[in-house]
C-alpha cells in the first residue's frame, strides 16, 4: 500500500503526528493508499525549509529558473501516463480525462517557460536627467490549497507560475487525492528545484488553517467550495496577505433556436458528463428558448451511449459515497416536485463504489433546488424560457458567476448575451470555456466564484504571484530654467 508522506526540504518525511487517512479508489471503494495527517510543527518545518531556499531561488535569473522548468516539462512528457492512472485511480476519472489534465496541467508549465519574454519591466525617461522603470520581483513564500476533481492540473495551474518568478511553494493537496502530486514532487527534484523550493504539506483543515496563519507565508491561492473558499478569504485578507480564492459554480447554457442541433448536443453532453459533472466548468443549468424537443432527444441520446468505466466512451464515479448520496438527493427531490427525469442516472448507484449516471432533469417549476445549488455530478437540469430576457435574467439572478454559454449561429446573439452574462469566463458554442495561457482563469468579482486578486493561470497568475517595484534614478545635473524647462506650461 502506497504511504504519502510530506516533501519536505527535498525529502519525503512522515508527519509529525503520526498519523494517516486511507486513500479510497472511488471505483471502487477499496483503500488503495494512505496519507499523512500533519499539524502546525510540519508546517512550521516546511516554512523554515521555504524561507531559508528563497533567498538563493530568487537571486537567479528568471532565465535560470524556467530553464528548470523546461526539465520539468519534459519530465512530466516522459511520466503521463503514470502521472494520469495515479489520477485515475484516486479520483476516478477516465483515463483519457486524465492524460488531458496532465497535459493541460504541462501547458500552463510551458507557458511558465515563456516568462523570461513576458515578465521584463519598463523603462522611461520622465524628465531631464531622470528614468523611471518598474519589475516584478517575487512575494516570498508562498501556498497552493488544491482540491480533489484535477490532482494535478489545478496545482499546475498555480505552481510552476509562482515558481519561475522567484517565489518559494508550499502546496496542500486534497487529502483524497495525494497520489498526482507525490509523484511531481519526485519530478520537481529530478528536475533540479532546489530543496525547499518546492514542499507539500499534506492534511486536513488544521494543516490548511496553519498554513494560512502562518507569519512567513505572504499569499495563499485557494481552489475549492464557495463556502470555504470565502472562509480561506476571509482568514488570509485579515491577516493582510494577498489572496485568490476560488470556489463553486452553477453555470448556464442557453441554447438559441437556431443552433446547431448536433453540435451542441454533443458539445452539452461533453460539458455536463464530462469528469462525472465534477468541475466547475460543468454544465449545470441548460436554457432553451422556446421548446425544443429535437435538441433534448439528442442530448438524451449522447449522453445515453455513456457507460460506467476507465476507457473510451465511458464516464467515471463520483469521488466518495458522501457526493453520490447527495447528487442522489438532488434528483430524487426533483422528480417528488414534479420534474420530468429525461434520462436516470440513478440505476449506476447499485455499482461496487461511487457511481452516478448521467442524470437530465427537465424542470417546470424555476424554484426547484436542482436549478440552484451546485450539484458537482452528472446532472444536467433543463428549463424552457420564453425569449433572450427571460434565459438572461435568470442566469444574472444566480449567485456564481464562473462560466455561461450561449448556443447559436448569430453572431449578433451571440453578441448580445456575451455582453450581459454574468460570468466571468464565456463561451460561444462551447460548454468549457476555459481560457489558455496567456489568459488567465477565474470567475467574476462580488459572486461566490471569486474571492480576491486577479485571476489563476496565465498573466493573471504572474500578476498575483509578484509585487511591483518602481525605481527612479537621476545621475546627471542640468541647468535649471532654461525654455524647454517650463515650455510645458505655455
Amino acid at each position: 500500500m502506497t504511504e504519502v508522506h510530506n516533501f519536505i526540504n527535498g525529502e519525503f518525511v512522515p508527519p509529525s503526528t503520526g498519523q494517516y487517512l486511507a486513500i479510497t479508489s472511488p471505483h471502487d471503494g477499496k483503500v488503495c493508499g494512505k496519507v499523512a495527517v500533519s499539524s502546525s510543527d510540519d508546517v512550521a518545518k516546511a516554512v523554515a525549509a521555504a524561507k531559508a531556499a528563497l533567498p538563493g531561488w530568487k537571486s537567479l535569473t528568471v532565465k535560470s529558473r524556467a530553464a528548470k522548468m523546461f526539465k520539468l516539462h519534459h519530465l512530466i512528457q516522459q511520466h503521463a501516463e503514470e502521472l494520469a492512472k495515479l489520477a485515475t485511480l484516486e479520483n476516478g476519472k477516465t483515463l483519457m480525462e486524465s492524460l488531458a489534465e496532465v497535459a493541460k496541467g504541462n501547458e500552463t508549465c510551458e507557458w511558465a517557460c515563456s516568462l523570461p519574454q513576458i515578465m521584463q519591466g519598463r523603462t522611461l525617461m520622465v524628465s531631464r536627467g531622470v528614468q523611471c522603470q518598474d519589475q516584478l520581483d517575487p512575494v516570498g513564500v508562498v501556498a497552493s490549497i488544491v482540491p480533489f476533481n484535477f490532482p494535478m492540473m489545478v496545482p499546475m495551474w498555480t505552481v510552476p507560475i509562482a515558481l519561475t518568478v522567484g517565489n518559494v511553494v508550499i502546496c496542500k493537496p486534497s487529502e483524497k487525492c495525494p497520489l498526482t502530486m507525490n509523484l511531481v514532487a519526485k519530478l520537481m527534484k529530478e528536475a533540479g528545484i532546489p530543496d525547499g523550493v518546492f514542499q507539500i504539506v499534506n492534511g486536513q483543515v488544521d494543516a490548511v488553517n496553519s498554513i494560512v496563519d502562518h507569519p512567513d507565508v505572504a499569499a495563499v491561492t485557494f481552489v475549492g467550495s464557495s463556502k470555504v473558499a470565502e472562509i480561506v478569504y476571509k482568514r488570509v485578507h485579515a491577516l493582510g496577505k494577498k489572496v485568490l480564492s476560488l470556489g463553486g459554480a452553477k453555470n448556464h447554457l442557453i441554447a438559441n433556436p437556431d443552433r446547431d442541433i448536433d453540435m451542441t448536443a454533443t458539445d452539452i453532453t461533453s460539458s455536463f458528463a464530462g469528469c462525472a459533472g465534477q468541475r466547475c466548468m460543468a454544465a449545470s443549468v441548460l436554457l432553451t428558448i422556446g421548446e425544443q424537443p429535437e435538441l433534448l432527444d439528442a442530448i438524451v441520446a449522447k449522453a445515453s451511449n455513456l457507460k460506467p468505466g476507465q476507457g473510451a466512451g465511458n464516464m467515471g464515479p463520483v469521488i466518495d459515497t458522501a457526493s453520490k448520496e447527495r447528487i442522489l438527493k438532488y434528483i430524487d427531490e426533483a422528480e417528488a416536485a414534479g420534474a420530468k427525469i429525461l434520462l436516470d442516472g440513478r440505476d449506476w448507484a447499485e455499482k461496487e463504489g461511487s457511481w452516478v449516471g448521467p442524470t437530465i432533469i427537465l424542470h417546470s417549476n424555476p424554484a426547484d433546488a436542482a436549478l440552484h445549488d451546485e450539484i458537482f455530478g452528472p446532472v444536467l437540469s433543463v428549463l424552457v424560457v420564453a425569449n433572450q430576457e427571460e434565459a438572461i435574467r435568470i442566469e444574472n439572478a444566480n449567485p456564481y458567476g464562473n462560466a455561461a454559454a450561449i448556443y447559436t449561429q448569430s453572431g449578433g446573439v451571440a453578441d448580445w448575451f456575451s455582453q450581459r452574462f454574468r460570468a466571468g469566463m464565456i463561451g460561444v458554442n462551447i460548454g468549457i470555456p476555459v481560457p489558455r495561457e496567456p489568459f488567465s482563469f477565474g470567475g467574476m468579482y462580488g459572486t461566490l466564484s471569486k474571492f480576491g486578486e486577479h485571476d489563476i493561470t496565465g498573466e493573471g497568475a504572474m500578476r498575483f504571484f509578484t509585487t511591483r517595484k518602481k525605481i527612479t534614478t537621476k545621475w546627471a545635473k542640468f541647468e535649471t530654467g532654461k525654455k524647454e524647462d517650463i515650455s510645458q506650461f505655455k
